[in-house]
């Protein structure tokens, strides 16, 4: 099937871009000019042969649903101010105008380049390791799948604890091409004590120390050609930081009470819940060593800011704890307080929590609130959802980004139709009870939604 493409070409730019269109569609793209005459939406080209607020406001609507390339008019020179303003957008690249005949081919290789990444990012094993369908949670799946099929580039993730840090190096480590690599080496930093560490990393020669009966290879020798992650690094003394900088640097080594260099090849993933940035300011952590090690940098989305994601979470666990069984669904109230709860331990924290819930519920029906342990049960009722961080942190940027209240409320109502129809699995009549609303109101706001949608 080929790949589609559509255009949106703002005011004077039909016909240039006529030509660079029908070059693509001989490179074996689907192209159009018509939104609605295109079955996937996925990449734009935007034409531009000027920009003022209403173009920047539109191009901020398009990028929500597809990946934005800006094209410049023949006519228009973009300044640097006007090519950040575009990425602040939403735009994912921006190219000027080209006679060389190398504007389409430029075009060509951004989509290959797109597809590819959703195409592994929406896989069900993927999915399956990292699981969630919020907008933050799915830009960052699809950064991880970038770094991992097209750099070599260590890696370093910084998030709270509980925000899927090792399982985002796990992806890493399975999206890997070398066909011959060992399983995924994790060593966990904050154990390494001085006195070992140097025999856990890199391994010793016979009698080396007091025991040492026979030689052993450390974790950069067992991660050759594949994969080592260094867990809570932000938790290293200085004194062991320092032995890590020639073989991150150089990938050699000695072992402990050798002489000679021993060569690895891995990639190398580093997790913390510290800042090192400020670490490496105040001197806790080495400015060599970050700069090693921060190739690339991920920063998990903490639970609070992803709350979308937690009903396909709590499925997901639950699926876990189930098994082969039938899968037991929740209470409606549970499901409110489990959707509105703070979690301090993120998604660990929910997963503890809907564990708990499965194991105390007996019988045939729905998981009740009963199940819910005494120790986890609100105080003075379930809080309502408007209090919550989340919910004001996402109001809070609206504000920062000068949203108007209108545009606030609409937004805030469609999340509530899209939340409570994949709550109920796409029924629109136990949608519409959820919501409060008729069958028909329900219809008719997705008919206008459908209708006011961006072109």
């Amino acid at each position: 099937m080929a790949r589609a493409l559509w255009f949106k070409c703002f005011s004077g730019t039909a016909a240039p871009v006529a030509a660079v269109a029908s070059e693509l569609a001989r490179l074996g793209f689907s192209v159009h000019f018509d939104r609605t005459k295109s079955q996937d939406n996925s990449n734009c080209v935007a034409a531009v042969s000027a920009l003022d607020s209403k173009i920047i406001a539109e191009l901020e609507t398009v990028s929500k649903s597809s990946n934005v390339m800006v094209l410049s008019a023949p006519t228009l020179t973009l300044s640097a101010e006007m090519r950040w303003r575009l990425l602040d957008a939403g735009a994912a690249d921006v190219l000027d105008w080209t006679d060389d005949g190398t504007l389409a081919e430029q075009i060509a290789a951004r989509v290959r380049r797109w597809a590819e990444i959703d195409r592994l990012a929406d896989d069900a094993s993927i999915r399956q390791m990292l699981v969630g369908d919020s907008p933050p949670w799915r830009s960052l799946v699809r950064k991880l799948v970038e770094i991992a099929v097209f750099s070599t580039g260590n890696l370093l993730i910084i998030g709270e604890t509980g925000t899927g840090k090792e399982q985002m190096a796990e992806v890493l480590h399975a999206l890997d091409k070398r066909s011959r690599r060992p399983e995924l080496v994790i060593v966990d930093c904050a154990t390494l004590s001085p006195e070992l560490s140097g025999s856990e990393l890199f391994g010793h020669e016979r009698g080396a120390f007091t025991g040492a009966i026979t030689a052993r290879d450390g974790a950069f020798a067992l991660a050759n050609g594949g994969t080592l992650l260094l867990d809570e690094i932000g938790e290293l003394p200085l004194a062991l930081q320092a032995q890590l900088l020639r073989v991150i640097q150089e990938r050699t080594y000695k072992r402990v009470g050798g002489n000679v260099w021993q060569k690895t090849e891995f990639r190398l993933i580093c997790a913390t819940n510290r800042d090192l940035e400020q670490g490496v300011r105040d001197g806790t952590f080495r400015a060599d060593l970050y700069y090693r090690i921060a190739d690339w940098v991920l920063r998990p989305p903490p639970l609070r800011e992803r709350r979308a994601d937690i009903p396909l979470l709590v499925r997901h666990f639950i699926d876990v704890a189930t098994g082969d069984g039938p899968a037991a669904e929740l209470d409606p109230s549970l499901s409110d307080y489990l959707l509105c709860r703070d979690y301090p331990g993120n998604v660990r924290d929910l997963r503890r929590l809907v564990l708990r819930l499965h194991a105390r519920h007996a019988g045939p029906g729905p998981i009740t609130i009963g199940a819910l342990p005494v120790d986890d049960r609100p105080r003075g009722g379930t809080p309502e959802p408007w209090t919550e961080p989340g919910f004001l942190l996402a109001l809070e940027r609206a504000l920062d980004r000068r949203i108007a209240l209108k545009d606030i409320g609409r937004a805030v109502t469609n999340t509530a139709i899209r939340l409570s129809l994949a709550r109920e699995n796409g029924n629109l009549q136990r949608a519409a009870k959820r919501l409060g609303v008729t069958d028909r109101a329900l219809q008719m706001r997705r008919a206008h939604n459908d209708e006011v949608a961006p072109d």
